[in-house]
């Protein structure tokens, strides 16, 4: 009979230390899933991606002028960038190469910036064909200034870019005349000063060389 009661006695502690030790593991398992909860919750909070900033765009009113000013301006800037690349090691006057830096700091931004107005007012970039821009290269003039070096490079590099910077002031002051958007006169007025001073420059530059 003792022998009994102690067996059950036994059996009755190892029960009850299992049913503890099964209530402690359900409680840190809660602690750990309330933990996780938190967790994850700050870490969505800290993670959350900022709203992305919306390109550029001019904002207020436009109209067809201002669409045909960037639309022909974006690829006037082009060309201005791709005759300056070639002044890399044909160029040897310092106030060309001048006029150079100051090409490629201005007008790669100002095309940036009209490609997101072009976008923001659900236009396309190009202008399609049959619209003339005043001051253009031909490809025979790009043929002739790549193959150009020294001072040969310098003298055909002022007289074709004051005939491509003269052409760009033409359009801007017909944007400053015709145009609707403030953002847009405003970059067509910076054109007419930035490249009416580096025509002035350039036109220097030719009577010393």
């Amino acid at each position: 009979m003792r022998t009994l009661l102690n067996r059950t006695t036994r059996t009755l502690g190892l029960a009850g230390a299992v049913t503890a030790t099964a209530l402690l593991l359900a409680a840190c398992g809660d602690d750990a899933a309330m933990s996780g909860m938190d967790h994850g919750g700050a870490t969505a909070s800290a993670t959350a991606p900022a709203a992305s900033s919306a390109a550029p765009s001019a904002s207020g009113a436009f109209n067809d002028a201002d669409v045909m000013f960037a639309q022909m301006m974006i690829p006037h800037h082009e060309q201005a960038l791709e005759m300056a690349k070639l002044a890399d090691g044909r160029a040897e006057d310092d106030g060309v190469r001048k006029i150079v830096a100051a090409v490629e700091k201005a007008q790669d931004p100002e095309i940036q910036k009209m490609k997101a107005w072009l976008k923001g007012w659900g236009k396309p970039e190009s202008a399609g064909t049959g619209h003339a821009m005043a001051g253009m290269m031909s490809e025979q003039d790009m043929k002739n200034l790549a193959a150009a070096k020294g001072g040969n490079f310098d003298r055909a590099f002022a007289e074709l870019m004051i005939a491509h910077h003269e052409g760009a002031v033409e359009m801007a002051k017909d944007e400053q005349q015709n145009g609707a958007n403030a953002e847009a006169k405003a970059l067509a007025g910076e054109v007419v000063r930035a490249q009416t001073a580096e025509i002035a420059e350039l036109r220097t530059i030719l009577d010393r060389l």
